[in-house]
């Protein structure tokens, strides 16, 4: 068990889930001596960051690099609060290359010399998604100049291009995301349709040929318990393993919504993976709820967090619990889900909510 003593363990189930030259990093001061932590070096062994360090996690969150450069109180507390750090757009196709050719790396590399500045670990997201694909690329697919087989070499570039230039860098990366529908089918995109299904198989074994140490993630949203999707994600994993591909992580998103309430049997799937030989993470932890706010609603998006923090701690491979940002200032949750909101830890004014008290007290528990 990651978190410790078997004495913590009965605690935790008491209180009950090829291109042009990348521009140049732009300089960010740490917030702590490189290799330090945080939350320590600054006299405070009460953040997240130190309780999860005596639990053996890592607690991460997805970082806003606009927010990071341009506001202090943020940078501030992504230093703090966490040991590792995910890109919350930065290191995606769009990003990376929106011009065919031309490599941007200057942002991811930003957030990368950041962590490292502070002691933190990086996450990498992602190196294959439907979604934030560069023009050029939906475009030639969809006019039929990017053909089957040029397309495979242009996923192939990518993925050697993204992992190579961050080799050695990255902890986990999220190699495959969302790859399988709300229905429990292989999601229909222009990978499934161009490449046929043994593409999810290919990105994971050019991205061990690109960085061999990385532990390497197949993620996805709505698999935190046990459903008809995550029951797909275990036979398609399964698969994968039976045929030697190098797949060393099934990444649970866990974005969650209070109306829908919350499956309280998350340890149970969680335990079935690392029975396949995975280890696991929570990787885009939020809890949105209806708006506005209020203290029943605040309370129940506090057991939301535990549940799924307490199923990543009583569990034997659970490696990083990640929030998906940790301020309500920079959510995502009220632009894609109208009426909804609130989802962090902390409020629009960097207050802590209950959610914030529930993890920092589970953490303690465990530690």
């Amino acid at each position: 068990m990651v978190a410790g003593a078997a004495v913590a363990a009965a605690v935790l189930v008491s209180l009950n889930a090829t291109g042009a030259p990348a521009a140049p990093v732009a300089s960010v001061a740490p917030v702590a001596a490189a290799g330090q932590d945080a939350a320590v070096q600054g006299g405070n062994a009460d953040t997240l960051r130190a309780l999860a360090k005596r639990a053996g996690l890592k607690i991460g969150t997805a970082v806003d690099m606009s927010a990071l450069n341009n506001d202090a109180t943020y940078k501030d507390r992504v230093a703090a609060e966490f040991n590792s750090v995910t890109a919350e757009n930065v290191m995606k196709w769009s990003e990376i290359e929106p011009t065919r050719g031309v490599l941007n790396f200057g942002p991811a590399d930003q957030l990368v010399a950041f962590a490292k500045a502070n002691g933190q670990s990086v996450r990498g997201h992602t190196l294959l998604w439907h979604s934030q694909l560069p023009g050029w690329l939906t475009e030639g697919v969809a006019s039929g100049d990017i053909d089957s087989a040029e397309l495979r070499q242009l996923l192939k570039q990518h993925v050697f291009d993204v992992a190579g230039h961050f080799r050695g860098k990255i902890y986990q990366w999220d190699v495959a995301n969302e790859v399988i529908g709300d229905n429990g089918q292989l999601r229909d995109t222009i990978w499934l349709q161009k490449l046929g299904p043994g593409y999810i198989a290919d990105v994971f074994r050019w991205a061990h040929q690109a960085d061999p140490k990385a532990k390497l993630y197949i993620n996805d949203y709505n698999v935190e318990g046990l459903n008809a999707k995550a029951d797909a994600y275990y036979e398609l994993v399964k698969q994968l393993k039976a045929d030697r591909v190098p797949i060393h992580g099934f990444g649970m998103q866990g974005h969650l919504g209070v109306q829908f309430g919350f499956d309280g049997r998350a340890l149970q799937n969680v335990q079935r993976f690392e029975a396949l030989g995975l280890e696991t993470s929570f990787t885009e932890v939020d809890v949105r709820m209806l708006m506005p706010a209020d203290n029943p609603k605040l309370h129940a998006q506090a057991n939301g967090y535990s549940i799924l923090l307490r199923a990543c701690l009583l569990a034997k491979k659970c490696t990083s619990f990640t929030v998906w940002g940790f301020t309500d200032k920079y959510s995502w949750v009220p632009g894609f889900f109208t009426g909804q909101g609130a989802a962090n830890l902390l409020d629009e004014n960097f207050g802590q909510k209950p959610a914030y008290q529930a993890v920092k007290e589970t953490l303690a528990l465990a530690g």
